[in-house]
């Protein structure tokens, strides 16, 4: 590579270094254009993209329909506030989710908003107003975001809470299960029985916040029977049950809704990332009876319900919600977990693969007998990967596990190459390490 190719990302990371704030985490990787799941910066090398966005490019970058409807509606008008003047979109976008809502009931409505921390907030906000309760109830390695509510409601101090505080009053925490570390859905349901005991009067939750695969806290899918007996204790106490699909939601784990897989029906779900084809957009739906307990005007934002971002979203929710998109999901999740337990076999460093449908990772430790956590393992093998070309992200409590978010559009030949590139980059790491 020339020294004026490679001056472009030098002349970006300097001017970043220059101007953006510390405290936004980045890799030295400047994105020049990105389409299906293929990454290109800006000296012209390309990328397989195991990391869609952070799990906001389910349907691929550049989805054909999401584009074309927001060329058309940028023609039209970018901005109205919703408040203002109301318009389609938001209202078609609002449609397509009660029909898709895995909620109970059979008249749904939604709000729309710009993210998953502020979709996070309006959910508690409508349980509150719902139950005339206050108190919220979470979990161990929760996330539901970085505003001072949703980060409150999540489980990791660094980086997300370290010097941040006071909190917001009135969030509790439970123990979620975690097979692969020996805490169980009687566990669990004991940890959430004793907290009602000791901490909180069940007859003061308004909710019970829970994502069906916990995403930054290290992709840990819920136990089968988990979602059900929580339900079961939610409906017991009057407590509604808000299901954060930020990240396993909008097809991620194949179905559009990942608590489809257990046949429970959430009393809100909350989605976001992949909701707008790239563009800032997430809602809060459930049944109208929950939903409209808010008086008109106490849900709302500027921005909310963006009709660029709601004309991307009938595109990305008519897509996941065909049975071709299932289908190919399902297909990727069965190569990914195969290919995945067959490194598992060969590296010593992976303790567990785990996850739902292609919404798959690798739990990494130093020793699979102590299962210490391996987090600078897990570092090494995303920067190597880059190195070689694939793009790839690392989450749980202590940064030891490697997520693969890949866009769902992905070939079978640039899946395959992307686990061969990951296999690489773990081994090479994993020798580093020794």
């Amino acid at each position: 590579m020339s020294l004026r190719e490679r001056s472009a990302t030098d002349r970006v990371l300097a001017a970043r270094q220059r101007y953006v704030a510390a405290g936004v985490a980045t890799p030295e990787l400047v994105v020049d254009r990105a389409v299906g799941a293929h990454v290109w910066d800006v000296d012209g090398r390309e990328y397989i993209d195991f990391a869609g966005g952070l799990g906001c490019q389910n349907t691929g970058h550049g989805l054909p329909t999401a584009v074309a409807a927001i060329h058309e509606q940028v023609d039209r008008y970018l901005h109205q506030c919703f408040m203002v003047g109301m318009y389609e979109p938001y209202v078609e976008v609002c449609r397509r989710l009660a029909e898709l809502s895995p909620c109970r009931g059979d008249e749904q409505k939604s709000l729309l908003v710009n993210s998953g921390a502020e979709a996070i907030e309006n959910a508690v906000k409508i349980a509150r107003a719902a139950t005339g309760r206050p108190a919220v109830v979470v979990f161990d390695r929760a996330f539901h975001g970085r505003t001072l509510l949703s980060m409150t409601m999540t489980s990791k101090v660094v980086p997300y809470k370290r010097g941040f505080g006071p909190f917001a009053p009135e969030i509790y925490r439970a123990p979620a299960p975690y097979p692969y570390r020996g805490v169980t859905s009687d566990d669990a349901i004991h940890g959430l029985e004793s907290l009602f005991k000791g901490d909180v009067d069940p007859q003061s939750v308004a909710c019970v916040v829970l994502e069906p695969v916990q995403g930054e806290g290290g992709f840990i899918p819920m136990p089968d029977d988990f979602p059900r007996r929580l339900k079961e204790l939610c409906d017991h106490y009057g407590i509604l049950y808000v299901d954060d699909e930020v990240q396993s939601g909008i097809g991620r784990t194949g179905p559009v809704w990942a608590i489809e897989r257990y046949g429970v029906q959430p009393d809100l779900v909350v989605s976001g990332k992949s909701l707008g084809g790239g563009l800032p957009l997430a809602a809060v739906t459930g049944p109208a009876e929950i939903v409209d307990s808010v008086p008109p005007g106490g849900l709302g934002g500027t921005f909310g319900g963006n009709p660029v971002a709601c004309a991307a979203a009938l595109a990305v929710l008519d897509e996941v919600a065909t049975d071709g998109f299932r289908l190919r999901a399902e297909a990727i999740g069965d190569r990914l977990r195969g290919a995945l337990d067959g490194i598992a076999g060969r590296v010593d460093a992976v303790g567990e693969v785990r996850g739902l449908g292609p919404m798959l990772a690798l739990e990494l430790v130093e020793n699979r007998a102590t299962k210490e956590p391996a987090a600078a393992l897990a570092t090494k093998t995303t920067t190597a990967a880059r190195d070689r070309g694939l793009i790839l992200l690392s989450c749980g409590l202590y940064g030891n596990v490697i997520r693969i978010l890949v866009p769902l559009v992905i070939s079978d030949e640039d899946l395959d190459r992307g686990l061969e590139i990951l296999e690489e980059a773990l081994v090479e790491g994993a020798q580093r390490a020794d």
